[in-house]
């Protein structure tokens, strides 16, 4: 069910960190959390690094698989779709892992969740220390307008650019801007406001990393006078990454803002196992957010165990897009507008049609 509070005159918000009005901090208490018991939360938050390790061996392993079919491919129409498992498995798949290993989840070993944050990271094309602080932000201040860095779809939503980032094309140019401003030192305002003083030197040498490793790969690529350098390391992050992107737009688009409620901000979609593994469990995105220290493999146990007090889940990607795209469509002429998540009877928290409770 979708409506919006209507108003005489379109009234567009301002999402920059620089608002000068933002809304007030939120604190761990002020979200609602949906009732669980608490040792059955202790047991399910319980990190454990072979859950992990069975998924990122699988995941390495069938992109160093698909990588050899491209290399023994090239030069052959076979490396088209060796090429296109083989940028899926280096893009998309890597932007879900950056993210898990971000919150230290992933592994119960602090190096391995390192060791894998920073490889995914430097795969996903993002500076790894900017965006452990920017993701924390997010998870502190979801979709609250003025707070929260990370809202990718503000009203009125880039219609068009959903469409360029099936090329990574908003995405891309973005990180590369920024890594080559931070490589010279210059962290903006925005920046600045999530980022401690002293993590920011971290955030520059990041930066230089990458853009190094980037600049040895494309002069591989002139030396050979061959562009198989690049399509491994680099133009992956661009070819592969339409799957991740058409996934992760379902996790909060079109859906309410400055409500301190996940159950109202935040979607969880059915999928099937492969794209499970491909997006990393994040379709189960209000239980992440809800409870961000669960492990990824234990969300579904914590889908099943609040679900009676959740808003039922979409049952496939295409209900989810079914619902938002026009909810977004409306949005570009109705700053207003957004999907109204319904919960069900004897729910607690907010009831169904609240607004912003900041």
């Amino acid at each position: 069910m979708s409506g919006a509070a209507k108003t005489t005159t379109a009234q567009w918000r301002d999402y920059s960190l620089s608002n000068e009005a933002p809304a007030p901090a939120l604190t761990h208490e002020d979200w609602y959390a949906c009732p669980i018991p608490r040792k059955q939360l202790r047991q399910l938050s319980r990190r454990s690094d072979g859950p992990a390790l069975r998924d990122y061996t699988l995941w390495l392993g069938l992109l160093a698989a698909s990588g050899l079919l491209a290399y023994l491919s090239w030069d052959t129409w076979w490396m088209v779709p060796a090429f296109l498992v083989y940028g899926l498995l280096y893009g998309s798949c890597a932007d879900s892992r950056w993210h898990e290993c971000a919150h230290g989840t992933a592994f119960r070993s602090r190096r391995l969740n390192e060791a894998f944050y920073h490889l995914a990271s430097f795969m996903a094309l993002k500076n790894a220390h900017l965006w452990r602080w920017s993701h924390a932000r997010h998870h502190s201040h979801t979709i609250v307008v003025g707070r929260d860095p990370e809202i990718a779809f503000p009203r009125p939503p880039d219609l068009f650019g959903m469409v360029r980032n099936l090329l990574h094309l908003k995405t891309g140019p973005i990180e590369m801007s920024k890594l080559l401003r931070h490589s010279v030192g210059r962290l903006n305002e925005v920046e600045t406001d999530y980022v401690p003083e002293s993590e920011r030197a971290k955030v520059v040498w990041t930066a230089r990393a990458y853009l190094a490793i980037l600049a040895a790969v494309i002069v591989w690529s002139l030396a050979a006078q061959s562009w198989m350098p690049v399509m491994f390391v680099g133009l992956p992050t661009f070819y592969g990454s339409w799957l991740h992107h058409i996934l992760s737009a379902t996790q909060h688009a079109g859906l309410a803002e400055d409500v301190p409620d996940h159950r109202l901000s935040c979607r969880t979609v059915h999928l099937n196992p492969v794209l499970r593994f491909i997006y990393s469990n994040m379709n189960y995105h209000l239980e992440h957010h809800m409870f961000p220290m669960v492990p990824f493999y234990a969300l579904p146990a914590l889908h099943a165990a609040i679900r009676e007090d959740c808003p039922p889940p979409y049952p496939s990607l295409w209900a989810a897009y079914r619902e938002m795209i026009p909810a977004m469509i409306r949005q570009t002429r109705d700053p207003d507008h957004f999907v109204r998540r319904a919960l069900p009877a004897g729910a607690q928290g907010h009831r169904a049609g609240a607004t912003a409770a900041i």
